[in-house]
């Protein structure tokens, strides 16, 4: 059976902080927590997986989908900005919201045919499985 896993393709910059901070010890990790990354469930069924990505905030048009080398990233970046100015003070408040998911594809997965669509906060990808089955693992005799 073909799984769909997350994968990270280099070190992310919390390995990299966590390995910088650690050596005091003293550095906040929940600052380094995968709590920004949206939660996803992934279900297998027997003509696609399902990938829901709970993403409220975001809009459609926030997101990004694409494939490479056997590999699904999703990424969103949105902003938000409010200026008020009155007559002697001025407030300014701005936030940016952003992430990148990434998951190993299995190899019966139809890049071509991977549909999505985002509604009330939550991101749904059907991923179509193709019914090849891909070769199982052969030995090739040296010369």
């Amino acid at each position: 059976m073909s799984t769909l896993e997350k994968t990270n393709s280099s070190p992310s910059l919390k390995s990299m902080m966590e390995d910088f901070w650690n050596a005091g010890g003293s550095f906040d990790k929940h600052f380094l927590s995968d709590e920004h990354l949206p939660a996803v469930n992934i279900r297998e069924k027997e003509d696609t997986f399902e990938l829901e990505v709970a993403a409220p905030g975001f809009k459609k048009d926030d997101f990004k989908i694409s494939t490479e080398n056997g590999l699904m990233t999703i990424s969103a970046e949105t902003s938000r900005e409010e200026k008020e100015e009155k007559e002697n003070y001025t407030r300014r408040e701005f936030s940016k919201r952003a992430f990148t998911r990434t998951f190993k594809l299995p190899e019966n997965v139809q890049e071509e045919k991977i549909k999505a669509s985002y509604k009330h906060g939550l991101l749904a990808i059907d991923l179509k499985k193709t019914n090849h089955v891909p070769a199982a693992k052969k030995e090739v005799k040296i010369d």
